[in-house]
């Protein structure tokens, strides 16, 4: 196993929920080998962390550090500056990236280590078998599995929760989709990847952050990372479908013409409305595919070189002698 592991944990006022992980956190590594540190990146709070949040000593724990950032960035750009921290501040052998509210099994932790061990140069992620949201939460994320899968031609298999060697984590932070969502950027730049199954765990504490606009927004980051591949696949079926409705035409024509079957007038002017709508859709989004492979070449964020102008301060929470580590 990894002898040196920071555990990234991202946070906007869900201290209460943090607080509890952390105890969970530090009982699941009991009896497990190395040195954990844990980052947690404070996205904005309008809360500070309470002074109680570390209520008991840590066993495993050697240290709870926060990451104070200049604003909300949101979750995903929460965990990209994190990671760019990591990489330039922290000397490492892994990280754990996971999310604050439990949801994350703070058991999987050690799972997900072990196959790490095993499979030294890939990212170890979390595959969601069963969830714990409700039913409606349920519905909605299956309708945008779909409809991923339909764009981009990629399941939706995995969310935040995984472990990453250092060697990937230093090709991932030049990894300009990084800034956008982090799976879909580890799985864009097409790094070995292997999936551990793991259930999705109850919130600890507080009621989630996420409303509808925010659940919108995040799927929809995670699939303009393959905008190209999206662009690409609707030039595909334009295409298609302007060429079944210029055959459909096409026989309609020969059936009015040459032969005694009575063609219905509206079935004649809905293939003359496709034959020119198609056209005119299939061009936009030639426009649109070029448009993304132009911007390939000018991304306007670069995790690693521009993460620091969102860091505030690096403070530390608790170590076990309850000094203030260098960093």
């Amino acid at each position: 196993m990894a002898q040196d592991v920071v555990i990234l944990i991202p946070v906007y006022n869900d201290w209460d929920a943090v607080g509890l992980l952390l105890a969970k956190l530090d009982a699941s590594l009991v009896g497990e080998p190395g040195q954990f540190r844990v980052l947690l990146v404070d996205d904005g709070s309008t809360q500070a962390p309470p002074p109680n949040l570390i209520a008991s000593h840590l066993d495993r724990i050697n240290s709870v550090q926060v990451l104070g950032l200049t604003r909300n960035l949101g979750h995903q750009r929460a965990i990209a500056v994190g990671l760019c921290q990591i990489r330039e501040k922290f000397a490492c052998d892994a990280v754990v990236i996971m999310d604050g509210d439990g949801e994350d099994a703070p058991a999987d932790v050690p799972r997900l280590l072990h196959a790490l061990a095993q499979n030294p140069k890939s990212c170890i992620f979390a595959e969601r078998i069963r969830r714990s949201e409700g039913l409606t939460f349920q519905i909605g994320y299956g309708a945008y599995r779909y409809l991923h899968r339909l764009l981009t031609g990629i399941p939706v298999r995995v969310g935040n929760f995984s472990a990453l060697p250092i060697t990937q984590l230093r090709r991932l932070v030049t990894v300009s989709d990084l800034w956008n969502h982090y799976a879909a950027s580890v799985l864009k730049a097409r790094l070995p990847v292997v999936r551990v199954p793991s259930d999705r765990a109850h919130r600890l504490a507080g009621s989630p952050h996420m409303n509808l606009v925010s659940l919108v927004v995040h799927g929809l980051s995670a699939m303009s990372v393959f905008s190209d591949r999206i662009g690409v696949r609707l030039l595909m079926a334009t295409a298609t479908l302007g060429t079944l409705a210029g055959g459909l035409l096409a026989l309609l024509l020969m059936l009015h013409f040459f032969t005694s079957v009575a063609i219905p007038p509206w079935a004649v002017s809905a293939a003359l409305v496709l034959c020119g709508i198609l056209p005119l859709l299939m061009l936009l989004v030639f426009v649109f595919v070029f448009v993304i492979l132009a911007g390939r070449e000018s991304s306007t964020v670069l995790p690693i070189r521009d993460y620091a102008y969102f860091v505030q301060e690096l403070r530390t929470l608790w170590t076990p002698n309850r000094k203030p580590m260098n960093t």
